[in-house]
């Protein structure tokens, strides 16, 4: 007798169906963000009476607005695989010098500031690109130097300035339109243009390439280096900004400040699902890690028996949450 064999054709791979799971792993790291912090906000204002309301929203949108600045240039640093751990301190720094300019006037309160705080990001960036030295060994440094030069200016913390009470600088953190502060509207301008900078321009798309791969990156001709010193300026000038604003709003320079606001702004941008290795991230998802870590603030205080050492407890855990899918889908990616 013969015996038939029968060869059995092997099945096609499901494409389609991988493709979907695809897009709907990077859906998820770029849009986590949103749908959690959708989610706190159903169930906070379910839950809290006084949470929907608009003094409250508002509340939240200014507190939040100052950390939104700093970390809108975060965003881009960890974006080219950098870091940037001098914020806080050029935060505070930034407010301290609004101050004691403001004496001079508006406009010397507002330019002394961006012009100290962008040497610092200036000179980091430079020493980064042109040295190799490690972004988190140089903006640690430049972390301690702000500080010191900022105890300097107060004599070790002594001297806080205040900011004239008629001086038109107030306006620009104390104004308000349509009942909503002037740092929320100023901080959605620049999240809008650092959007347009990021995805609709050249060094934008440069920031992403220097990111994935800065050896492929020199090799396409760009200009590595150069990114790299801009990304770390724009860093400095956004915290210095954000400080000065910060001092707007307080009528003073508050030397105790921005300890600690570098690592919020990190867990800000990566809970947004910017890639900490680098080469993927957005904006947009930057504003929904800082509006979330602002959520969370407010939604301790609404329980009045947590005090707001708490909320580290609560970002940290997202932190490594977020880490963790990312690290995973990151995976899963790369086995494909």
């Amino acid at each position: 007798m013969t015996q038939t064999i029968v060869h059995k054709t092997p099945q096609p791979v499901p494409v389609e169906r991988e493709q979907r799971r695809e897009r709907l792993a990077a859906l998820a790291q770029r849009h986590g963000a949103l749908a959690v912090l959708a989610l706190v906000v159903i169930i906070s204002s379910a839950v809290f009476p006084s949470f929907p309301t608009a003094e409250n929203a508002n509340g939240v949108a200014i507190q939040s607005s100052f950390l939104a600045v700093v970390a809108l240039g975060m965003t881009f640093v960890i974006i080219t695989g950098g870091i940037d751990l001098s914020v806080g301190s050029v935060f505070a720094l930034g407010g301290v010098l609004a101050a004691y300019a403001s004496q001079w006037g508006a406009l010397p309160a507002l330019l002394v500031p961006l012009a100290v705080c962008g040497a610092i990001g200036l000179l980091q960036g430079v020493l980064i690109a042109y040295t190799g030295m490690a972004p988190f060994i140089v903006t640690l440094a430049g972390l301690l130097g702000a500080r010191g030069l900022l105890l300097a200016i107060t004599e070790e913390g002594a001297n806080t300035y205040l900011v004239p009470k008629d001086s038109a600088f107030l306006e620009l953190g104390q104004g308000t339109l349509f009942g909503v502060g002037y740092p929320v509207y100023l901080a959605v301008l620049l999240f809008g243009l650092g959007g347009v900078l990021l995805q609709r321009t050249r060094y934008g798309q440069a920031v992403f390439a220097v990111g994935g791969s800065s050896d492929a990156a020199a090799l396409m001709g760009l200009p590595v280096a150069r990114i790299r010193v801009l990304t770390y300026l724009l860093s400095g000038l956004l915290a210095g900004f954000a400080g000065v604003l910060n001092a707007s709003r307080l009528s003073s320079g508050v030397t105790i400040l921005g300890v600690g606001l570098e690592l919020d702004a990190i867990a800000a941008v990566v809970i947004g699902g910017t890639l900490l290795i680098g080469g993927a991230g957005t904006v947009s998802g930057t504003l929904c890690g800082v509006l979330l870590l602002g959520v969370i603030q407010n939604v301790i205080n609404q329980i009045g028996s947590l005090n707001s050492s708490y909320q580290s407890v609560v970002s940290g855990g997202f932190l490594i949450v977020v880490v963790v899918v990312q690290t995973c889908l990151s995976r899963r990616r790369h086995l494909r």
